[in-house]
């Protein structure tokens, strides 16, 4: 999942982004509002970190022009205010969820898990797909009940296919959501990356839940794992060549 962090205070910035990293999010940061405007237009991101009080616009303005330009991305404000007006006008404004400072960390993560459910119409706090079951708080995923080790990019994008079960997604989708700002979009690291994700699900299960759309992209499909577990049937034509004989 892709989250935008839009902080003027370079050490407290730094210190937001080194955590989301470490929780296997991929991150942006942007220190102005006029950047982070840009950015949140031009980026597909799955969450928006705000502060209000930034130079050349301040949040407040940043997501009102968001959300009068069709932009719904979730949005956690984090300031230094903590009047009530400001609190009605940021969520009148559009925020999602607001944090006055100084703030935990562990509250900070804590709330971009919710509303990153949230994002998923109220997906519940552990995502079970299948004989998956991932635990973003935790960053630990089980296949048919046993632990598995992911790298940090390959939970990431484990958990992408996860939150987009049965759907194909480009590899443009992948890498926009996974991959920061910093992604050369003509290498190949999605196709590598998601051949990690097959191996490892394969040394479980004993296939790879994981099909190609050529053409298209992936997608993480459980029905077609269902089949391919399934003992072999006998269609009718090779029953009745055996009754014929």
């Amino acid at each position: 999942m892709r989250i935008l962090v839009v902080e003027d205070d370079a050490p407290l910035a730094d210190i937001i982004v080194r955590c989301l990293r470490e929780e296997s999010y991929a991150v942006d940061h942007a220190a102005d509002g006029q950047e982070a405007e840009w950015m949140a237009f031009e980026n597909p991101y799955d969450l928006i970190i705000l502060d209000i009080m930034l130079p050349r616009k301040d949040g407040m303005e940043v997501l009102e022009s968001l959300r009068k330009g069709g932009v719904t991305t979730p949005v956690l404000f984090l300031t230094a205010r903590d009047a009530t007006d400001d609190l009605v006008k940021g969520l009148d404004s559009g925020a999602d969820d607001y944090l006055t400072k100084p703030f935990s960390l562990d509250e900070v993560m804590a709330r971009v898990r919710a509303l990153l459910r949230r994002k998923d119409t109220f997906s519940p706090a552990v995502l079970e797909i299948g004989p998956i079951k991932i635990d973003p708080a935790r960053k630990e995923v089980q296949i048919n009940d046993e632990v598995v080790e992911f790298t940090a990019k390959e939970y990431g994008l484990l958990e992408y296919f996860a939150r987009n079960v049965g759907t194909v997604l480009t590899r443009t989708q992948l890498s926009e959501h996974v991959w920061d700002i910093n992604f050369e979009p003509t290498s190949n690291v999605v196709d590598v990356y998601v051949g990690y994700l097959r191996t490892k699900i394969s040394k479980t299960l004993g296939h790879s839940l994981i099909k190609t759309v050529r053409g298209h992209g992936y997608m993480l499909d459980i029905e077609q794992g269902q089949l391919e577990s399934m003992p072999h049937v006998e269609t009718s034509s090779t029953l009745n060549s055996e009754l014929s004989q």
